[in-house]
């Protein structure tokens, strides 16, 4: 089976709701809904995996120009019987490749709680993808950190398909929890007025999408969903020579 891998270029963009509404009908005539969802919304909860000595935060705070994440996704409200999708999410310079295979949630946290049977045991859609996440989770020593969830509306391109747009709204993290079945709820760590556009394209962004966000003061700024839930929930000091994620209006 062939094995599952995206490779895309992001632009990160954090606006306000007026902003949003404005963009949505500005893009109206090129864009059309996600085939996924309810007219393209949908909600996101993921667990994400961590280790002791905070090597994926660091990596993430101070930018480097390798670094990745592991992390397990279901989409709006999932059963242990549902399908949920394993991801390893690499980014190198402003490329990012995400490798993935899909599984019951219930096979799937058979692996992180049990880690001593072997791999060809389990239900998933690829077995080589799961060798490499077993493969970075033990290398980093990771463990299941944090569950981040939002709402999200997709857009894709009516003509180009590469072309994608995202927007990320309540984003809630807990840790108390980390049973994605038990639902996307925990609090907010970004402003709710706030919301988090990914534009995703193969190569670069089209004039005329470039344009519409240039006339609706749409800047561009990098707002680490990982890197705020850690600091929100563990309160952990930055880096030096680096800031604290201040994700709210007053940043932008």
């Amino acid at each position: 089976m062939a094995i599952e891998i995206f490779r895309r270029r992001e632009q990160k963009y954090l606006i306000t709701t007026k902003q949003y509404e404005e963009l949505v009908d500005r893009i109206s005539p090129y864009m059309r809904p996600d085939k996924f969802g309810n007219n393209g919304k949908y909600t996101v909860t993921s667990l994400y995996f961590e280790s002791n000595d905070r090597k994926i935060y660091y990596e993430t705070k101070n930018k480097l120009k390798y670094r990745q994440k592991l992390r397990l996704r279901v989409y709006d409200d999932a059963a242990l019987d549902s399908t949920a999708f394993f991801e390893v999410k690499q980014k190198h310079k402003k490329v990012v490749n995400k490798r993935r295979m899909r599984l019951p949630l219930s096979e799937a946290y058979r692996y992180i709680y049990f880690p001593n049977r072997s791999l060809e045991e389990f239900e998933t859609s690829n077995l080589q993808v799961l060798r490499e996440i077993d493969y970075f989770r033990n290398l980093y020593h990771l463990e299941p950190e944090m569950v981040v969830s939002y709402d999200r509306h997709a857009l894709h391109h009516k003509e180009d398909a590469d072309l994608r747009m995202t927007f990320d709204f309540n984003l809630r993290c807990r840790d108390d929890d980390l049973q994605l079945a038990n639902g996307s709820y925990g609090d907010l760590f970004i402003d709710e007025d706030l919301v988090v556009l990914e534009v995703k394209v193969n190569d670069s962004v089209p004039l005329w999408l470039a344009r519409i966000l240039q006339e609706l003061g749409c800047e561009q700024r990098s707002a680490s969903k990982f890197c705020t839930s850690m600091e929100l929930l563990h309160g952990i000091a930055s880096p030096a020579g680096t800031a604290r994620e201040t994700v709210h209006i007053g940043g932008m």
